[in-house]
């Protein structure tokens, strides 16, 4: 069972920390442990009240009458909303939950529910990479568990090469060729796949060579297909004090390619780009690239 701090709770439910204070204070709602220093520590089933209760709240309910709920008739409230159309916030908490119960039979419902309503692209805009967002921060600082990061993220990462394989493509003369990677070492791989369904959804060519490539196997793969654009996701790896050589190695070999960046280790780093080279900071500007806008 994973081990949360206050903040680590506030970044996960939306929920600021003064508030967790009170509900644990005024209606003792929530009971966390504490260190020898009288530091708060929450686990996986205080993570889930916090998110059933800002469900509730969310849709009408005042602290005061949860408050006075059991834990079963607050899941009872909690399962009959969720049979609902709930928005996307909504969906955002109850994927957290599955992912903390590492529940595959919720997270396809959610999945599959949202994807026939608005489509794989938008339910990837709206849902999935908020709530990728939401705990990557988490993930790097080692407040989840590898376990349930990686339950979570091979599930999304399943449902996006089934995606990926029912893309019909249609080469324009238009068209441009994009080389598709993550740096080696890098195993972060789920912005590069949706990176790749993006791209040929804009009937563009891809190059899809995976996580964690060579360098020198990037020349070779380069020297064959002569891209137009290579893009790639640093999440971990190289690091900071690498990140800049990498890029600056990047520009120097392939100074006819367009380089496209996106990734925690470079979106708002203060890197200095060489002029082929550029920062893609959300999916909207790879939309917008990818569509020749």
């Amino acid at each position: 069972m994973s081990s949360y701090s206050i903040k680590d709770l506030e970044h996960l439910s939306g929920i600021k920390a003064h508030t967790i204070r009170i509900w644990e204070q005024r209606y003792n709602i929530i009971n966390p442990k504490r260190t020898d220093t009288n530091i708060r520590l929450y686990d996986d089933r205080d993570l889930k009240l916090v998110l059933n209760i800002s469900l509730l709240k969310d849709h009408g309910y005042k602290i005061s009458e949860i408050a006075k709920l059991t834990l079963e008739q607050l899941s009872q409230e909690v399962m009959a909303l969720s049979d609902k159309q709930l928005n996307y916030p909504d969906q955002i908490h109850a994927l957290t939950i599955a992912m903390i119960d590492m529940d595959e039979e919720r997270f396809e419902k959610i999945m599959s529910t949202n994807i026939l309503q608005f489509g794989f692209e938008n339910t990837m805009i709206n849902i999935i990479y908020p709530f990728l967002s939401r705990i990557g921060t988490l993930w790097l600082t080692g407040s989840i568990g590898p376990a349930q990061e990686h339950f979570i993220t091979n599930l999304i990462r399943q449902k996006m090469i089934v995606a990926i394989d029912g893309q019909v493509v249609k080469n324009k003369p238009s068209s441009k060729k994009y080389v598709l990677f993550t740096p080696e070492g890098e195993l972060h791989e789920i912005a590069v796949l949706f990176a790749n369904y993006i791209i040929r959804a804009r009937d563009n060519k891809v190059v899809y060579l995976g996580q964690s490539l060579p360098f020198d196997e990037l020349k070779f793969v380069a020297d064959i297909h002569k891209p137009d654009y290579m893009f790639t996701s640093i999440t971990t790896t190289p690091g900071q004090n690498e990140v800049q050589a990498y890029i600056n190695n990047l520009s120097t070999a392939f100074p006819e390619v367009q380089i496209l960046l996106s990734g925690y280790q470079v979106i708002g780093q203060g890197l200095v780009l060489p002029a082929n080279v550029q920062v893609v900071p959300n999916v909207k500007q790879l939309i917008e690239l990818a569509s020749g806008e």
